[in-house]
């Protein structure tokens, strides 16, 4: 049986499941059906994949789909999975996939009592909005876990993509998470921090957000070909303390709220780097051995 004739159900198309419905439907993975809280809201997702029926969450004919796709956010999913099991007692042969990156799939161990094969699949993959996601997921890197069934379906998706699947510890899978987390979000905010010390001592926003992208794309090229150590570099990576507390200076002085920020990524560079910092500079006293 041709893979791509299985067709799709998408539950919940926020901003991942718009963008991956829509590269499936290029790719040839038909989508039936987009179901969504509000019909509004399924009509305006149908709009931008550019296929499949507008239904309500409750609707019967999403279990004719021999795989369901949802894209809920992840405190729904548990009570998603159990309304979806309950409009079929019988869910052998059906694939039922979710794409949270922080819980496993058996948060869908309701269709799985029913015969359901489950699993996840996970872009490690910053999604602003359906249209950005539609450009990045293409070629990017999935987690993928869960049932034999589940993981050869999210598989052909991803192979499809053109993009690279790695297998996820189910019972591991929120430090996978916060792994994202420690270096997506909070890097916006670093870099969104970075703009401010910028804009006071003169530099305009329109040259700071391009001169850091760059600063940046160069940081995590050096990281990716050298390994963390190799690459770190500034003040802390070689003993310079005097500029170190004369960023602190300047910080108690314009910015005190970043500074416990500061002081405790000096910690995390400082034992990257193997080094010890003179008593004070991290805000924490050694300890007497």
């Amino acid at each position: 049986m041709n893979p791509r004739s299985n067709g799709i159900a998408i539950i919940g198309p926020g901003r991942v499941g718009q963008a991956l419905g829509k590269l499936l439907r290029v790719e040839g993975f038909p989508v039936l059906f987009v179901a969504a809280r509000s019909l509004t809201a399924a009509q305006r997702a149908v709009r931008f994949i550019g296929s499949g029926r507008p239904v309500a969450f409750s609707a019967p004919e999403l279990t004719s789909a021999p795989v369901i796709l949802l894209t809920t956010s992840d405190s729904a999913l548990a009570q998603v999975a159990r309304r979806l099991a309950a409009l079929r007692n019988d869910w052998a042969g059906r694939v039922v996939l979710h794409t949270s990156g922080s819980v496993p799939a058996s948060v869908l161990s309701a269709l799985k009592r029913r015969g359901a094969a489950i699993g996840s699949l996970h872009p490690y993959q910053t999604i602003p909005n359906p249209a950005t996601g539609a450009r990045n997921l293409r070629g990017g890197f999935w987690g993928i876990e869960g049932d034999p069934a589940a993981r050869r379906v999210a598989a052909r998706w991803v192979k499809a993509l053109g993009g690279i699947a790695f297998p996820i510890r189910p019972e591991k899978k929120i430090l996978y998470h916060a792994a994202a987390f420690m270096v997506c979000p909070t890097l916006v905010t670093l870099m969104d921090q970075s703009t401010r010390f910028l804009a006071l001592s003169g530099v305009p926003d329109k040259i700071a957000r391009p001169m850091l992208a760059r600063f940046v794309t160069e940081t995590v090229k050096n990281f990716v070909e050298l390994g963390g150590q190799k690459a770190l570099t500034g003040p802390a990576s070689r003993g310079d303390w005097q500029i170190i507390r004369r960023h602190l200076g300047a910080l108690r002085r314009d910015f005190p709220g970043t500074v416990p920020l500061y002081q405790e990524l000096l910690r995390a560079m400082l034992r990257l780097a193997g080094k010890r910092a003179p008593a004070g500079l991290t805000g924490t006293r050694r300890r007497r051995v």
